[in-house]
């Protein structure tokens, strides 16, 4: 049994909730990791995560999922908050037409302080609130283009595409780090002299890969 906590999983990605109060990030972090809805869900203080681990393409994956609180008081935390994350989940709600316009400043402050190559997805948020809708899906869809992103509408209630969202994003996060790997490996296999073993050197991608995991 001794070995099997090295062999729990094989990559750990930590992916960030970000967007405005009372998107329901929270509820989309506790369904997507416990199944789990809260109606009376409080506003995040400072900075929780949960953790899931799941199959992607025959490899084990844990993701560490980060939600911090969407209020300007709590900006000092977010270089900390950012750090080593390779993945994000940018949350709007579809009833609230402001949280879709500050849409643009979350990514400005992820793309100050986060990975240059981190995979982002935009969620809208509460499609189950239809009735109530003021963002179209298809306003979403033409700025996630415009912007490059990934995007779903997602129901943290209804349980609809929050799986599909999280799936996306690590299923993207390990072809970019199963991509850098097979470049660095070929690399130093080009670069090994006559009598040398080969180094694998995977760069900024080791503090993802579990380590232990391939070292029988």
């Amino acid at each position: 049994m001794g070995n099997r906590v090295d062999h729990e999983y094989d990559y750990l990605f930590k992916i960030v909730l970000i967007g405005d109060s009372g998107v329901g990030k929270s509820n989309i972090l506790s369904r997507f990791t416990r199944n789990e809805f809260c109606l009376e869900s409080k506003s995040t203080i400072g900075v929780e995560f949960a953790t899931r681990t799941l199959q992607v393409e025959g490899k084990t994956v844990k993701a560490q999922i980060w939600d911090t609180a969407g209020q300007e008081r709590y900006r000092a935390i977010t270089s900390a908050y950012y750090r080593g994350a390779v993945g994000a989940l940018l949350v709007y709600d579809i009833t609230k037409g402001q949280t879709f316009d500050n849409v643009q400043r979350w990514l400005r402050e992820l793309r100050d302080h986060a990975d240059s190559n981190i995979v982002i997805m935009m969620a809208g948020n509460k499609s189950d609130l239809n009735h109530l809708r003021a963002v179209s899906e298809q306003d979403g869809q033409n700025l996630a283009e415009k912007e490059g992103l990934s995007f779903l509408e997602t129901s943290a209630l209804e349980a609809v595409n929050v799986d599909k969202a999280f799936q996306t994003i690590l299923t993207e996060i390990y072809h970019i780090i199963s991509k850098k790997a097979l470049a660095a490996q070929a690399a130093a296999t080009t670069t090994t002299l006559p009598g040398q073993g080969t180094t694998i050197n995977v760069n900024d991608t080791s503090e993802n890969v579990k380590r232990g995991c391939c070292s029988t």
